[in-house]
């Protein structure tokens, strides 16, 4: 299923954002090159401009002009020359595409595989995997009421969202009390650094598991949760969140948009900026220490440690009642 991207004027957004930091010449070119096999990336690292081959070796780059760059003139690469255009690089003769992106501030999309509407009727008239009888009581509390400097932006409850259309009717984030905890300590621990917290998407209910994994072409099925196990999220002990600067109130730019379906969303991926994968670290390293860990595929998923010890749930986000903090 074809994804749908915004392309060239994206590119151009994207240099655009980069343009707004202290950048190094060639920043604007910034982005992937090529296909799977033979990918090439262009990034920022210490204030320089690189060229990661094939994800093994980093290159420095040497601008001869504006468009123009050189590998260094020893080793593999030596009397290798790059010539961008804002549709991709010419490397010693060969033109290589760049890679579709989306930009800062953009909303990654896909069109479902079927119609929502009919996506939505069956996942009502489903059930949810059968539970062991020994779990945990629920206890699922809501952020906001825990701590009221968290930020929330539910995409799901909008049509901003890979689906484009609203999946929640409340704009509310829970987590199994524990887990939300965990959340507000990370939540003060970044205020010291410049950042709070921005939440996305919280506990989630079974029905919308269901859909999003009926939905999603199945090439992208390791960013969607297999309902016939239930995702964490269905459990209240996954979160998803990124940053937002204190001081201007702005999302953090990190090395994808929310939801990106592509290796961008990895927390390894090693391309973008310094900053974008110095935020990216930041807001890792703040969820891991209150027992979160990352999702292997999305820098912004963290799953809580003890999501084993709860059920999966599918309650509406309108039975549940607005909970208080315990003192």
């Amino acid at each position: 299923m074809k994804i749908r991207l915004a392309g060239i004027a994206a590119a151009c957004m994207f240099a655009a954002a980069l343009f707004a930091a202290d950048l190094p010449r060639g920043a604007r070119y910034i982005g992937e090159y090529g296909d799977e096999g033979g990918m090439l990336y262009i990034l920022e690292r210490d204030g320089k401009l690189e060229a990661l081959v094939k994800r093994t070796s980093y290159y420095p780059l040497t601008a001869v002009s504006d468009t123009v760059f050189t590998f260094p003139a020893e080793g593999f690469m030596s009397g290798t020359t790059l010539r961008f255009t804002e549709r991709g690089v010419d490397m010693n003769g060969v033109f290589i595409p760049r890679r579709e992106v989306n930009a800062p501030g953009t909303t990654f999309k896909l069109t479902p595989i079927r119609p929502v509407e009919e996506l939505r009727a069956e996942a009502m008239r489903a059930t949810p995997p059968a539970q062991p009888a020994n779990l945990r009581k629920p206890d699922l509390i809501e952020l906001v009421k825990l701590d009221p400097t968290i930020k929330l932006d539910i995409r799901y409850a909008s049509t901003n969202n890979f689906m484009g259309t609203p999946f929640y009717t409340q704009a509310r984030a829970f987590l199994q009390r524990p887990a939300a905890e965990g959340v507000v300590r990370a939540n003060q621990w970044l205020k010291v650094k410049g950042y709070g917290l921005l939440i996305h998407d919280g506990y989630r209910p079974w029905l919308v598991t269901r859909m999003f994994w009926d939905g999603t072409p199945e090439d992208k099925h390791i960013f969607v949760a297999d309902p016939a196990t239930g995702s964490k999220h269905n459990r209240g002990c996954a979160v998803d969140l990124s940053l937002y600067d204190l001081k201007t109130g702005a999302p953090a730019n990190m090395p994808s948009v929310y939801d990106e379906m592509s290796e961008r969303a990895f927390p390894d991926y090693p391309g973008g900026t310094t900053e974008q994968r110095r935020l990216r670290q930041l807001l890792r390293t703040a969820m891991e220490a209150q027992g979160f860990q990352v999702y292997e595929y999305e820098w912004w998923h963290f799953d809580y440690q003890d999501w084993r010890e709860y059920p999966v749930l599918n309650i509406p986000f309108e039975k549940l009642a607005p909970t208080k903090a315990k003192h």
